[in-house]
Formats: C-alpha cells, structure tokens, sequence
C-alpha cells in the first residue's frame, strides 16, 4: 500500500513539475534540506563566502522539517511545489540529505545538485548502505522513493570516506568531490566561546568538561544514562549531553550546557569527547580532543546497522563498553594521540580553506 502511495505521489508532483521546467533558469542556487528548519553552519558558511565571491548569485533557501502529525505532513507536501519551482529555476541545488523532489523528479539537463552530506563522514553505515537492515531503510520503499538519485557531486572528506559515500549514495569515483564540509574551518579557526561557556555555567569552573554526543538510534535513553551514574560521583568532571538534532529522547537540564552553544562550539570548548557511532568523532579528531567510544551494543549495532570505520581495530584504547572502564581510563589520562592522529589524518584530508574551495566550485557550476 506504502508503495502504491509513493507512485500516486510522484506521479502527482511529476505534472506539477512538468510547466514549471519550461520557466527560465537563473543563477540561482537552492539550498534543500528536511535536517532543519534553519540554515546550518554549513549552509551559512558557504552562503557568506559565494556572497562575497558571487554576489550577483541568488540564493534561495528551502529548509523544513517533516514532523509528526498529519497537519505538518499537508504543510510538508505544500512546501515540495516551492521546491519544484525553485529547482526548475535555479542552475545549482545543494542538499545536505536526501530529498524527495531532488531524487523522484526529472530534471533540467542544466541543473547541477551537489550532496553536500550533514556530517563530517561515515563511522556508521548509512543511506544506501544501510538499506534492507533493522535499523535502515525498507528496501521496497526505499526503491520506491528513488533513494539517492540525480547527485551530480557528492562531497567527500577524504579518498577513506569517499569509497563510504559512493555506496551510500550509489555513485561512481567521478562524481566524488574531495572537500570537507565548510565547518572543518569553523572549528580549526582557532576561537572559541569559552568565557561566555564558563560565565553561562559557573557550576564547570576547575572542572575537565566532559561531551557526550551520542548518535541517533535506539537505546539512546537507556545508553545515556549509564553515563550518567557513573559521572555522579566525579568532582572533577563537568558532563555535558548533547543529544542528536533528530533525538526525541528528553534530556536531564542538570546535564544540558546554559547558554547558545552548537555542538561544534562545545567540542572546540570540551576537555574529553565521547561519542559511540556519530561523526562528531571526526570533529572531536580534528582538534585532537581525546576521543572515546562508549559502546555497549557494540555487536549488536553492527548486526543491526553496520558499520564503515571499525573503531575497536582504529582507536582500540578508546573503545569501551563498560562505563566505569570509560571513566577510569578518562582519569587516568594517559591517551593514544598518535593513533588519534592517524585516524584524523586518514578520514579527514584537508583542513584549511574548505569554505573557499566549495564556493569557487559551486560558483563555476553556475557559471557552466
């Protein structure tokens, strides 16, 4: 029944779209995303530089969430004829996750669309890759929806990473384009919030700030809160949860940070980053931040997910699935950097001037 929707509807959208096609393209560039109702900071990065590069550039932003509830899936709905225009109309789209009307539509031969993927890389399988498993996509529906079609380029971080997108995005080697995302300058430009961290909250004074950053999946809630025990009785550690933008698990207060502060504020201003499968690990890498993994369903997430980056064989000091072993080795202190390094060096290829390189690109794609 699922799929027998997914057609009435792409059969629906491909005759609104088919008029809208024969509207003059302009140099514009359509920014799509359902990660956010908000301009990420990749989205604002690269805007202000293809502005400063390209201001007689159009970009137009088309950015919304599909939430629960049968109201915001007619809003959704509504929102994808705006979306059809500005495709119709625009010479370069960038998307930073799938998009129904990127991937079920026809499109002008002109018409560049650039992955620009919400993470920084790929410890977990995702997309395509992730198809057909427990915790990934129904294969049926998945086809149905044309998962991952029409990418011109997809934006890779590294030649490691790159054979990781090619299957998660079904795409060859010559739509890769290596550029890590604009935030890679962002969290290497070497400022930080840390007075207003610290001012926002005084209860961190004299104590190592601890981040966890936990990925999106079940057992988040049970997961976090072994965590949390174990820290309870530790003095010298400031915890600090930030749960994933998609999480829908309600965090403890004591445990969120006072103040305006993203999640690559906070690993720029963090002691210790522990995460589990989420590419905050590469952020947390790039700014040699000791990195740990607090995994307990280690195998069973690889049966019921998969994974790109063994972490055990990569990081195998950092890797636990005891709480208490996590915090001991924490105190302890005596931390792998070499091997750190080597697993920055290795999935994250440049870390200078990303912002600039992408905006040139994108600027020659709509000057084609």
């Amino acid at each position: 029944m699922k799929v027998f929707l997914i057609a009435l509807l792409k059969l629906g959208l491909k005759i609104i779209y088919a008029p809208l096609k024969l509207l003059k393209t302009k140099n514009r560039i359509v920014y799509l995303s359902r990660q956010s109702n908000e301009k990420s900071l990749d989205m604002q990065l690269l805007e202000a530089a293809i502005t400063e590069e390209s201001p007689e550039t159009e970009q137009v932003f088309r950015l919304r969430m599909l939430d629960d509830g049968f109201s915001s899936k007619i809003k959704y709905a509504a929102a994808l004829v705006g979306d059809m225009y500005y495709l119709a109309t625009s010479k370069v789209a960038v998307v930073d996750t799938y998009s129904i009307t990127v991937s079920c539509l026809n499109h002008k031969k002109d018409l560049k669309v650039v992955q620009m993927w919400h993470a920084l890389g790929a410890i977990k399988k995702f997309g395509l890759q992730a198809v057909g498993t427990k915790e990934g996509r129904d294969e049926k529906i998945s086809r149905a929806m044309c998962m991952h079609k029409n990418y011109s380029y997809v934006l890779a971080p590294s030649s490691e990473t790159a054979k990781f997108y090619m299957e998660a995005f079904g795409v060859e080697s010559d739509k890769i384009k290596l550029c890590p995302l604009p935030r890679v300058d962002y969290l290497t430009d070497g400022e930080t919030k840390t007075s207003d961290f610290y001012y926002s909250n005084p209860a961190a004074g004299q104590k190592k700030v601890v981040l966890y950053l936990p990925t999106f999946r079940e057992r988040e809630a049970y997961i976090t809160q072994m965590l949390k025990t174990e820290f309870e009785d530790k003095d010298g550690y400031y915890l600090i949860v930030s749960p994933h933008p998609l999480s829908k698990v309600e965090c403890d207060e004591h445990y969120l940070p006072h103040g305006d502060f993203s999640s690559e504020d906070l690993v720029k201003i963090a002691d210790v980053v522990i995460t589990d499968y989420s590419a905050c690990a590469f952020e947390a890498a790039l700014l040699m931040k000791p990195l740990y993994f607090f995994t307990p369903d280690y195998d069973e997430y690889i049966k019921d997910r998969g994974i790109n980056i063994d972490v055990r064989a990569e990081l195998p000091d950092a890797v636990f699935e005891d709480a208490e072993a996590l915090v001991n080795a924490i105190e302890c202190g005596n931390y792998d950097m070499n091997s750190l390094f080597s697993f920055k060096e290795k999935y994250i290829a440049n870390a200078k001037n990303n912002t600039q390189t992408l905006a040139k690109f994108i600027i020659m794609l709509v000057k084609e």
